[in-house]
């Protein structure tokens, strides 16, 4: 790594809970392990990021974990200098202090807007597209998470998969079905609660605290856990990134939510099941359909139809979700068999970190 490229700045403004800052965390994270990069993160909601790392202490300005430096990013910013590499997350905009900085600096850093993920073609061309900044001598370059060589791929760790092999080894054989349900408020969780009471075969459903289990709870009563039919519904405490990623490892079925553990879904190789953030128009499932485009394709006929229309029913779509679940269901096994082919697909190009700093150092 070229000695300028050493220290990164990323800035971070927590938008969707734990989206925007779970994919900011593990990427300077991994950063500091994987490229011995210096990583100061600059979050503005320092509350979010205690349940993903439970050593910070959100009271403090200034602090470090897992070597990663983690400043408050308030109103006003006190920046000693400015990194070498500056990124600037899900375009959050840098304060006006520190791009005076940037710009004063005698060799300017290499900034990058890193942008939400998408699966729609256009992200190709655009990946990588320089912006010179209309009065500050300094220029932004835009960079595309995504599931193509031509994209910035996705955030996985050096052992991830092999981490996953090995804990799944430990796990005993079951009879029922494990579902983890991580969703917004807005899910159909009243539909798949009927659907998984009335089912043959019997599940353990695990919810998370937030948005999920308060939607479980519009339909159940009292705090739970609770036995509803063939389904025994568990609420969860809080879990820690690495410790969310092996509940998505054990579990049969993850129903996942955003980007992060949208992401982290493909990496667990099981059948899951995607609620895409809701936009403006329906914007949303023009992202949704260029996604089930590209990754339907490692499936049979058969397996693409189940995918689809459970994926649509359970974004509001008007398909009968127990029927649309109970053919998911009945595919699983051939939907298990895809997803390791598409997360071999995607494990076979550069990890998001490693094709940042790839493009970094032939800016800097």
């Amino acid at each position: 790594m070229a000695a300028m490229q050493l220290h990164w700045d990323i800035f971070c403004r927590v938008i969707d809970n734990y989206g925007d800052i779970g994919i900011c965390w593990r990427l300077a994270r991994q950063l500091v392990a994987e490229h011995g990069c210096h990583v100061r993160l600059w979050v503005d909601d320092l509350a979010s990021l205690r349940p993903l790392c439970p050593l910070i202490d959100p009271s403090l300005d200034a602090q470090s974990a897992e070597g990663v430096e983690i400043r408050r990013w308030g109103t006003e910013i006190a920046a000693e200098r400015s990194a070498d590499v500056v990124v600037e997350a899900f375009a959050c905009e840098l304060p006006d202090t520190y791009l005076k900085a940037m710009a004063a600096a005698t060799r300017k850093p290499c900034w990058i807007n890193l942008e939400y993920l998408t699966a729609e073609s256009w992200a190709e061309d655009c990946h990588g597209m320089a912006s010179p900044h209309p009065v500050l001598p300094l220029t932004k370059y835009f960079f595309f998470p995504g599931f193509t060589a031509k994209t910035g791929g996705l955030l996985r760790e050096a052992d991830l998969l092999s981490d996953r092999e090995h804990y799944r080894k430990q796990i005993p054989p079951h009879d029922h079905l494990k579902i983890s349900l991580f969703c917004y408020d807005t899910a159909p969780v009243g539909d798949l609660l009927a659907a998984l009471a009335n089912m043959p075969q019997p599940s353990i459903v695990h919810v998370p605290p937030g948005k999920p289990l308060a939607a479980v709870m519009q339909h159940l009563p009292g705090p739970g856990p609770w036995q509803h039919g063939k389904a025994r519904i568990e609420p969860l405490s809080f879990l820690p990134l690495d410790d969310y990623d092996r509940l998505l490892w054990q579990s049969d079925i993850n129903f996942i939510r955003g980007e992060d553990s949208f992401v982290r879904a493909q990496w667990a190789a099981k059948p899951f099941i995607w609620q895409i953030y809701q936009q403006d128009e329906g914007a949303h499932l023009v992202k949704l359909s260029a996604f089930l485009d590209r990754y339907c394709t490692t499936m049979g006929a058969a397996q693409a139809q189940a995918v689809k229309a459970m994926f649509t029913a359970w974004n509001g779509g008007a398909l009968e979700l127990a029927k649309a679940f109970q053919n998911f269901v009945d595919n699983r096994q051939a939907i298990t068999e895809a997803n390791r082919a598409w997360c071999d697909h995607l494990a076979s190009q550069d990890d998001l970190a490693t094709a940042l700093v790839n493009f970094c150092a032939a800016k800097v």
